[in-house]
């Protein structure tokens, strides 16, 4: 079973939506991302992440202490963490069965003129982004977000080299809405490193690195500004949202869609001070576009959840 939680901010208009920054493929194409929830007027729109169970553990993240400075250019920035930057592809397998189910008549499963349509099955595909952050003992850790990989039956990572390979879940967080991967690290060449999240500043320039709409736009860049450093957003623990809590995310004005989820948000030091997850897309009740509100899980909470993951306390990890 999984436990839902959701994630809001409040707005006042019925045409603004959260959107959770992960790129849905279906045959190959491409789709617009995942929207959740749409408020209603005076109330609260929604975007809603699952949690999925985990298959392995693994060590804790003792390497992951946190920096605050940050100097330098963009290009520098960018190179300086560019091949820690991953694709995070999910693959999903359904039971197309249903497809033929008994209201279909003599086509259903276990026809004898179709054969048993259960062994039939269809998959669908979801991608994010994640960003390397530990090599240890042959494997090199992802971080990403939880709406990303969860209920994936199979994960993928791509390098940025065009490296392909199979990756392990190690834990999630759905309450923070983080996960942790691992892949073998042969062909990893590039460890990204954490800034101290506390002392960003409203103003500070960043950098966005992801996959928007997918592996194909993979390690595109865009450049901005902290927009605030700490702005609060609604966590629900249901649907309907009857049980709230709050937390602090950074809002950027970086340009990021979907395909972003999971990867980092970076000084001008080439460090990561906060992984993107969700942005405000819509107009206002007066027809006023919203756009440039970015949001991302700031580096102290990431590097303290991907602890609790690694060390096997985490809200979901495998026994």
């Amino acid at each position: 079973m999984s436990k839902k939680n959701t994630v809001s901010t409040p707005k006042k208009s019925s045409k603004i939506v959260i959107l959770a920054l992960a790129s849905a493929l279906m045959g190959g194409g491409v789709g617009g991302g995942v929207v959740y929830a749409i408020g209603q007027s005076q109330q609260q729109s929604a975007a809603t992440a699952t949690t999925t169970a985990t298959t392995t553990t693994s060590g804790t993240a003792t390497n992951l202490s946190t920096t605050s400075a940050a100097s330098g250019t963009a290009t520098a920035a960018y190179k300086k963490v560019a091949n820690a930057v991953v694709s995070v592809i999910a693959t999903q397998e359904s039971d197309s069965s249903s497809l033929y189910g008994s209201s279909y008549g003599g086509y259903g499963r276990g026809s004898s003129q179709y054969g048993d349509e259960s062994s039939q099955s269809a998959s669908s595909e979801s991608e994010g982004s994640g960003v390397i952050f530990k090599k240890s003992n042959g494997k090199a850790y992802i971080v990403t977000n939880n709406h990303v990989v969860d209920g994936a039956d199979k994960l993928q990572v791509l390098l940025n080299d065009g490296t392909k390979l199979t990756a392990t879940l190690v834990g999630t967080s759905a309450s923070k809405d983080i996960a942790v991967l691992s892949i073998d690290s042969s062909k990893v060449t590039t460890v990204a490193s954490f800034a101290n999240s506390s002392s960003v500043e409203a103003g500070e320039s960043v950098l966005a690195i992801g996959s928007p709409l997918g592996s194909e736009y993979a390690n595109t860049v865009t450049e901005g500004i902290v927009s605030a450093p700490s702005r609060t957003v609604t966590v629900s623990e249901d649907d309907n949202s009857q049980s709230t809590t709050t937390m602090k995310a950074i809002q950027t004005d970086a340009a990021i869609n979907s395909g972003n989820s999971g990867g980092p948000l970076i000084n001008l030091s080439g460090q990561i001070i906060g992984i993107t997850s969700m942005k405000l897309s819509g107009q206002t009740s007066s027809g006023t576009s919203v756009d440039g509100m970015g949001f991302a899980i700031p580096s102290n909470v990431v590097v303290s959840t991907i602890n609790s993951i690694m060390s096997g306390s985490s809200d979901s990890q495998a026994s």
